[in-house]
């Protein structure tokens, strides 16, 4: 078990009256346990945490009058990842996968997986299926695009960034989820804190469903499963952002620290915090 201190900062310029849902909260998972959490917002602003996806994530909503909004939030996290081995991990028939499941085949607003399966096939309908697969899926991802901070934007795609060969982290995920889904693996986003990265920000990565189980794995290379802490999973990173927001309100400053509590365990070869 790894031992994470997270700390998250957000200060906003409001403008005009303006609603606000925040996924910056620590998940609660099977494997993932969270203590010692504080949220502190300046002024007098009422808040509210609500429960989505059966009650795991939770969303921080507040609605901030006109002027500086200044948010922060804490916590302990104890990540128990669970682990397998790599050659037990086989990729379900499509009989086989779970109806929840199924949604995380289709094409998404970030992965066009629809029109990248040819592509897909040609590189990895060769290798070996499951656990294999997806760890070679993410590998080419890692060596094939380039980290590079202002070279996309919300309107950024899996295929732009296979075009331009260069993206963050949520661009990593959603190549690498948009392979997966073009071969019939099932693959979500994931947002969430990790240790290593750098710059340090809240970051995207994904799952593959594989062995029956969603299975961490991080294609920019920063970070180890061991070593993430989840926030929230959707379809890609439309679905989990950091914040959403009805009105008018800029973000002035940013700020993320993740490190570890106590010395890290050694990664398990495949592992799981769902």
């Amino acid at each position: 078990m790894n031992q994470l201190q997270l700390t998250s900062h957000l200060r906003y310029e409001v403008s005009e009256r303006t609603s606000f849902a925040f996924s910056i909260v620590a998940a609660r998972t099977p494997h993932q346990t969270v203590s010692h959490e504080g949220i502190e917002i300046a002024g007098d602003v009422p808040w509210t945490l609500e429960p989505y996806d059966a009650g795991s994530h939770q969303l921080l909503r507040l609605t901030a009058e006109p002027g500086e909004l200044d948010i922060s939030y804490t916590a302990s996290v104890a990540v128990d990842a669970s682990s397998a081995e790599p050659d037990e991990l086989d990729e379900a028939t499509f009989d086989d996968v779970p109806a929840n499941v199924l949604p995380y085949l289709n094409p998404s607003r970030y992965c066009e997986s629809d029109r990248l399966g040819g592509f897909a096939f040609r590189l990895f309908g060769e290798t070996p299926a499951g656990f294999e697969r997806v760890r070679a899926i993410s590998d080419w991802v890692h060596a094939n695009i380039v980290y590079e901070a202002g070279s996309t934007d919300g309107s950024s795609s899996a295929t732009d960034v296979l075009l331009q060969r260069a993206g963050v982290c949520r661009d990593f995920a959603h190549v690498a989820i948009t392979l997966c889904r073009a071969i019939g693996v099932p693959a979500r986003y994931v947002s969430g804190y990790g240790v290593g990265v750098d710059p340090q920000d809240f970051h995207g990565f994904f799952e593959a469903y594989i062995g029956g189980d969603w299975y961490l794995f991080d294609p920019t290379g920063m970070t180890k499963a061991n070593a993430l802490a989840r926030i929230g999973y959707g379809r890609d990173a439309a679905d989990a952002p950091f914040a959403t927001l009805v009105g008018h309100a800029d973000l002035v400053d940013k700020s993320i620290t993740v490190a570890h509590v106590d010395v890290p365990e050694a990664e398990p070869a495949a592992a799981s915090t769902a």
